[in-house]
Formats: C-alpha cells, structure tokens, sequence
C-alpha cells in the first residue's frame, strides 16, 4: 500500500507518518507540504517517506504526488482561528480550494481511498454539548468556514462521484512535535513552552474555556486504522472523546508535571473563540469498536517530557 499524506511535514503529519511507517502493510509514504507550517526538520524524523516541496495549490504537482497511491490523508491547511481573521481569503484559498484540488486528483487517479481533516470549530456558535454530528453549524471564524467547506466538498464528491471518503473533525489535537513560539501557537504548546522557561502562561479570557483535547498518538492510530481498514463514512465524524478539560485544568496539570509553581497573564478573549467544545463519540465508536484513547493526564505527560528534551 502507498499513502500520500499531504501536510506531512506539519505536528499532526509527521507523527501519523511514523506511525504508517511502522506497518508492514505500508509500502510507501509520501509526503506533500509547502512548508509553510511543517518543519523541514521534521522530515529527519521520516527519512523513508518521498518529500515532495509544494503547495495543494499546485495541481500538477498534486497530480505527480497522487500517481499510483492507493490512499490519501488529506492534512494540509492554513490552520488557526487569529490567522484566519487576519487573512481571510489566505484560508478560503488553501482550505477550500486546496482541498478541491486534493479531491479532484484523487478522483481523476481512479477514486483514491481520501481522509480528509476538518475541525470542531464548524460547530462554532451552537450551544449544544456534547457535540454531535448532526447538529447544526454556526462557523464563527473564517478558519471554521473553510473547514466547514472542507468537509462539504469532501461528503459531496463522495456522494456525486462515488469517491471513497471520511471526513474526522478533530478536536484540539496536541502532543509531542506541536510548535510554541510563534503567534498562532495552539494553547498547550504556549502554556508548556512558558512555563518550562519561567514565563508568565499567557492566557485568553478566565480559563474556564474547556476543550476535548485529544492525544495525538491517538490521532494517528485512527487515522492509520482507516487508511489500512479503508473506513469511509457519509457524514462528517468526530474524532475525539468526549472529555471536558478547562484551560485552567490543563495549566494545573501543567504545573504538576513539571513540579513547580505557575503564573499566569490574563488577556483579553480573542474574537472567533469559543466557550466549550466537546465531543459525542458515538459514531468514532461505531467505526472503531475497539478503540482505546490515550488519557488526557498521560498525553499531557509524554508532551512535558517531550519539551524538556529540547
């Protein structure tokens, strides 16, 4: 089997390239990233897979990578909601249109077997907890609207062309490879990275935000289970479960792992955030009967000790 994985260079690309790498029933991964957001440092850590340099919005470049896989992991995206105020139509072009462009390559290849990434924010502003997919979605972001379109595009190129697809909505992925340091970080990284090297946690709103966050290591277990299962669903699916961690609860878990006291800076909430997220997993379940999740307090752990290291 041959997968091409695009955004393989990204956190959450690299360490589902790892992990496919490790199977037997993987003969070949490629890699497509432009860079942009993913490391060329992390390709150290995946010499086996053919990197090709490169946008989604390339279509012949696309096409070269496609030619003669049998799955595609479609990651690659303009991620954060604070980027996606700021440039707008920079997040349409690489989540909509990119993810167009990945699903008509794979449709002209002879429908290739596609899993693409959506998010939780389509969810946005509806209330509704836990958050189950047929509920209705209220994008609050220009980021959860071309997510939004992500998953769209994806579910009608499988209704109208009979392209074998899943589209996951992740829910606040962390782990080991996620990047502090720059503006759009996500939350864990920032929190861990200022702590480790005395600084105030910079915090957005209270904290008493919470989040489903999901490990990482378990992110690229599904995803690796579906590629060689070849899972495709008619409905967009939650890739998470169901916990309900506040950010104030993961700076205490902070805090324990590193045994040491923490401050925090309280700024101001940022616009397209919102208040809770958290999953229903029932139709995760259904797919996966046998699935077991790494707990939040060990991810937590493993990501600690991951930054120490460097």
């Amino acid at each position: 089997m041959r997968v091409l994985v695009t955004g393989g260079a990204g956190f959450i690309g690299t360490n589902l390239t790892r992990h496919l790498l490790e199977l037997s029933e993987v003969d070949e991964v490629r890699i497509l990233d432009d860079l942009s957001t993913g490391f060329r440092s992390n390709l150290d850590l995946v010499r086996e897979a053919r990197f090709f340099e490169g946008s989604i919005l390339d279509f012949d470049l696309l096409g070269k990578a496609v030619d003669g896989v049998d799955s595609i992991v479609h990651l690659a995206a303009r991620p954060s909601v604070p980027r996606s105020i700021a440039e707008p139509r920079a997040a349409h072009e690489v989540n909509s249109t990119g993810t167009l462009n990945v699903l008509e390559v794979a449709r002209a290849a002879g429908n290739i077997h596609t899993i693409v990434a959506s998010s939780s924010s389509v969810y946005g502003a509806n209330p509704t907890l836990p958050k189950h997919e047929d509920l209705a979605t209220r994008p609050v972001s220009p980021y959860a609207a071309s997510k939004l379109a992500t998953e769209s595009y994806t579910l009608a190129w499988q209704h109208s062309y009979g392209l074998p697809t899943l589209a996951f909505r992740f829910f606040n992925v962390y782990g080991p490879l996620q990047a502090a340091g720059h503006a759009y970080a996500a939350a864990i990284p920032t929190f861990i990275d200022a702590a480790i090297n005395n600084r105030l946690i910079p915090l957005h709103g209270d904290g008493t935000q919470s989040r489903d966050f999901t490990y990482v290591g378990t992110v690229a277990a599904v995803i690796t289970r579906c590629v060689i299962e070849r899972i495709t669903s008619p409905t967009p699916v939650n890739l998470a479960f169901g916990s309900n961690i506040t950010l104030n609860e993961v700076i205490e878990g902070i805090g324990r792992e590193l045994n040491q006291s923490v401050d925090v800076e309280y700024l101001p909430s940022r616009p397209g955030d919102v208040k809770h997220s958290q999953a229903a997993n029932a139709e995760l379940a259904r797919l996966l009967p046998h699935l077991q999740p790494v707990s939040f307090d060990d991810g937590l752990r493993a990501t600690v000790d991951w930054f120490r290291k460097l």
